[in-house]
């Protein structure tokens, strides 16, 4: 699968002929089919918006919804229901990302709706998943969050999921466990499921349908519903155990409070038809809390709350799946990024439209949870959805900005601005960038029994890191100030390289992606080709270049980093990324880098596209696996027109 390490700077084969040079015409003719396929694409509006795919838990967790509200969609629950089925691995069961191994929480789901849906539990498939659940343990192996819609349906006691009081919702910034403490997709999901276990809320469940055939011991006697996984887990687990048992001696009036609160929170959240926090399991939550707590099915709030839950909705002929989100914004800006290298000038009225229909998205004076950090720093960030507007992004934000200093037009130069105030504002400590927090980095909390997957918190990334380096490099030179800033976030970048010499990506997959973040990033801050810290990442590069040219890397490093860069056959938009990285890197053309061009070359589809089936990025690693779709559209692109920039050079 891998190439010979060469020497960095060393042709493979020195004085011999590079085995594929490239006339101008073979690349330009791959180029043009790849814009007009990419513009092809583009809104009426001006924005780029590809599906965003994750696994089967999502579109279960459909199914789940509406027998716990008893409004059922037969033919929506039927379509869910076919590709539910489509999905099912070898194993029996389901995986988190294609390819990937057997998942007890998801496949739990995934059977529990079809179920729901009316498939016979003695069908071939329904067996199968049944026995593989079971070999791992049964339905009480599996995560928090399919316990706690267990309990829901009366599959599990309440004392299988963690103790989640709504008083929490009163607690001071200074006590150990509050919300401003976690991040802000756990904050979203978890408020209303406050309300919903703590008020015991059971699901109508209309059919009366259960899964007790999928528990290995009686849930009633199980003993063994969290794992301990390290001392202070264990610690936390008794004494979270300790209070669920004091719950009785809470006063109702102070339960009252909690849940008032709970509501206010959760009503200034709704985002209209963005959702709360634009996150599918938030909406879900927000939208069954609505119902128990007396909005009727025709008040506004539950009216809205429902078809933003519709609007993710992808229908596909007689199959049908849920996305957990949209991603307009990230899209958009990285399609406008890809046309600028391809012909800025060319493709000016597409890229004019994009920007113009991002530049009224940036949050300037909205009421983001953020300000609880930096309650003095103005707005000036994107979200990544239509509209999230406590929530925006770093990421989006760093990408919009660029793209808009790219264009070069004074037009977005206040906007720009914004966008560089609030991101060096956004600063932490440590020097580095987060998704959409600052300093979130109270690790203890990922110990607690909710936490089970990890994923609690938002600390500092570095591929987020490279991406905010890329904006403010750009930024520097008319705002000095911002030099500071930069030391410190080349600084973190420094000390997070890893011993190999690639970079952690957090929001994509994975030590790929992070390298090519930071290598443009390092690029864009004038960081010299020859430092030994570039130098590293390019050698690391070249050593997991796959024989037939192209990069390729499981969601598996995730779990396992011995295969960083590694895992699976090659694919479009990793091999872009690294292509992205070494260019930026300062790569002269060589027959490594022609290589990945003929793999890129090769791959292109009739109409100008790449396919690809692998899961781009994680939601959360290990636990959540995402399909961007534009990938495979506009970074093979945004690579190509970079090599045929890089050549004239």
């Amino acid at each position: 699968m891998k190439s010979q390490t060469v020497p960095v700077g060393q042709w493979e084969g020195e004085g011999q002929p590079s085995p594929a040079r490239f006339t101008n015409p073979r690349l330009n003719t791959a180029i043009e089919r790849a814009e007009k396929a990419l513009l092809g694409e583009q809104v009426a509006e001006g924005y780029w918006c590809y599906e965003l795919e994750a696994d089967c838990t999502i579109p279960a967790e459909y199914i789940l919804m509406m027998h716990f509200l008893d409004e059922i969609d037969e033919d929506l629950q039927a379509r869910l229901a076919r590709h539910l089925r489509a999905h099912q691995v070898a194993e029996g069961g389901w995986s988190l990302y294609y390819g990937g191994a057997f998942d007890i929480s998801g496949s739990v789901k995934a059977y529990y709706a079809l179920k729901l849906a009316g498939d016979d539990i003695q069908a071939p498939h329904m067996v199968m998943a049944r026995e593989a659940i079971l070999a791992h343990g049964g339905a009480a192996r599996a995560n928090v969050f399919t316990r706690i819609a267990l309990a829901q349906f009366g599959q599990v006691p309440w004392r299988a999921i963690p103790f989640l009081p709504v008083e929490l919702m009163l607690v001071p910034d200074w006590f150990p466990v509050n919300l401003a403490r976690v991040s802000y997709w756990s904050r979203t999901v978890v408020v209303p499921l406050l309300v919903l276990c703590s008020l015991k809320i059971r699901a109508r469940n209309p059919l009366g349908i259960g899964v007790r055939e999928l528990f290995v011991v009686d849930p009633e006697k199980e003993r063994h519903y969290f794992p301990m996984r390290s001392a202070m887990n264990r610690v936390l687990f008794w004494l979270e155990r300790a209070a669920q048992r004091l719950e009785p001696l809470i006063a109702w009036r102070l339960r009252e409070r909690a849940l008032a609160e709970a509501d206010r929170w959760i009503i200034e959240r709704l985002n209209g038809l963005g959702g709360l926090g634009a996150i599918f399991p938030a909406m879900v939550n927000a939208y069954e809390v609505l119902h128990v707590r007396g909005y009727s099915a025709d008040h506004p709030y539950r009216k809205t709350a429902l078809e933003a839950l519709q609007k993710l909705l992808v229908i596909n002929g007689d199959s049908a799946y849920c996305q957990p989100c949209v991603s307009p914004v990230w899209d958009t800006g990285l399609a406008c990024l890809a046309l600028q290298a391809a012909g800025a000038e060319r493709h000016k009225d597409a890229i004019r439209r994009a920007l113009v229909w991002m530049k009224d998205k940036q949050l300037l004076d909205a009421p983001g949870d953020w300000r609880s950090k930096r309650p003095q720093l103005r707005g000036g960030g994107w979200p990544f959805q239509f509209e999230n507007g406590h929530y925006p992004d770093l990421d989006d934000t760093s990408v919009v900005g660029w793209a808009m200093f790219e264009a070069e037009d004074p037009v977005y130069a206040e906007a720009v601005d914004r966008a560089g105030e609030w991101i060096a504002g956004m600063q932490s400590r440590n020097g580095g960038f987060a998704a959409f927090d600052v300093d979130n980095t109270h690790y203890y909390l990922n110990e607690i029994p909710f936490a089970d997957h990890g994923a609690l918190l938002d600390p500092p990334t570095s591929d987020v890191t490279g991406r905010c380096v890329c904006l403010l490099a750009r930024l520097v030179k008319d705002t000095p100030a911002y030099q500071k800033v930069l030391d410190r976030a080349l600084v973190y970048l420094r000390k997070e390289q890893e011993a190999n010499g690639s970079w952690f990506g957090r929001w994509g997959t994975n030590y790929i992606y992070g390298t090519w973040s930071v290598l443009v990033g390092l690029k864009a801050a004038g960081v010299a080709a020859a430092d030994p810290m570039i130098q590293r990442a390019v050698q690391w590069l070249y050593s997991v270049q796959h024989d037939d040219g192209g990069f390729g890397e499981s969601n598996d490093s995730y779990s396992d980093a011995g295969l960083a860069g590694q895992g699976i056959p090659s694919t479009p938009f990793q091999t872009a990324w690294a292509l992205l990285a070494l260019m930026a890197a300062g790569e002269p053309q060589n027959s490594r880098i022609e290589r990945a061009i003929e793999y890129l070359l090769k791959t292109q589809g009739p109409d100008g596209s790449w396919r690809d089936v692998h899961y781009t990025a994680p939601g959360f690693p290990r636990v959540f696996y995402l399909k961007y779709h534009g990938y495979a559209r506009y970074f093979p692109l945004w690579a190509l027109a970079c090599y045929r920039n890089h050549q004239a050079h």
